[in-house]
């Protein structure tokens, strides 16, 4: 939240004022639904735009059914969460998929499923919120890159590409929306463990035949701190990204890695 906001201590909302206002997409599960828990918990009136709704009750915390690949769709939802709050404090554009390929392997409708919803999600969700966060001359936004938006990696190359585009949407959206004071952020998670990150090791053990057990432990003795990230981790930086104290950062890529991209 920044300093134009209505509550400037969210643990503590004021009855008389309204609570800022946190757009996440993709907060049904893992990260999202981390970063959706910790603003409600500070005070914010979370609004998800997921596919699918929360597996567990989130106080103060709303689902929007949307499939955020379609612009229009994204549009309508930010419209309606304008006219139930009239302000969008916070907007963290989390909803994303992976896919392990080569650029041979990578066929065109594979391209466009990852990059709908990777890029063109975020794309949508920034563009939807703006017009508010300009009026209000006030707003942070944090998209979720990767660490992969810093360095490459094999049988990666739609989901790089993406992660690369995203940070590059971070630096971009800062530059141009500075002036409103909107800022804007990259958080760059690397292996952290979410249903995302077990369906992807579950297709590598069907392909492999391999134990499941071995391949974690393998994936947490290849970070340099020595444990696969918790979704937590990842929310704590975007809080404090959208907080007052990160009022004068923007433009900026975040590593949460466990310092797998220092190496």
């Amino acid at each position: 939240m920044n300093s134009d906001s209505a509550n400037n201590n969210p643990k503590q909302p004021n009855n008389s004022e309204k609570r800022p206002v946190c757009v996440v997409t993709g907060g049904s599960l893992g990260i999202g639904f981390a970063i959706c828990k910790l603003f409600s918990e500070n005070g914010y009136q979370v609004v998800n735009l997921d596919i699918r709704d929360f597996e567990q009750a989130v106080p103060n915390a709303t689902w929007k059914p949307c499939d955020v690949s379609v612009v229009s769709n994204i549009e309508s939802a930010v419209d309606e969460v304008i006219a139930a709050y009239q302000r969008i404090d916070a907007l963290v554009c989390n909803a994303g998929i992976h896919v392990s390929a080569t650029i041979e392997d990578t066929d065109e409708a594979l391209l466009d499923k990852v990059l709908n919803l990777n890029v063109k999600g975020a794309y949508g969700a920034i563009k939807s919120c703006l017009p508010t966060m300009k009026e209000q001359r006030s707003g942070a936004i944090v998209v979720m890159g990767s660490d992969q938006s810093f360095v490459g990696k094999r049988n990666s190359f739609a989901y790089g590409l993406s992660k690369g585009a995203l940070a590059s949407i971070a630096k971009t959206t800062a530059l141009d929306y500075a002036p409103y004071t909107i800022r804007v952020n990259a958080v760059c998670p690397g292996t952290i463990e979410t249903p995302l990150f077990h369906n992807a090791i579950d297709n590598y053990v069907a392909r492999s035949g391999v134990n499941k057990k071995e391949v974690v432990a393998e994936e947490a003795a290849a970070q340099p701190i020595g444990r696969l990230g918790q979704p937590e981790d990842v929310a704590e930086l975007t809080y404090f990204l959208c907080s007052d104290k990160a009022s004068f950062i923007t433009g900026s890529l975040y590593a949460v890695d466990g310092g797998y991209t220092a190496q």
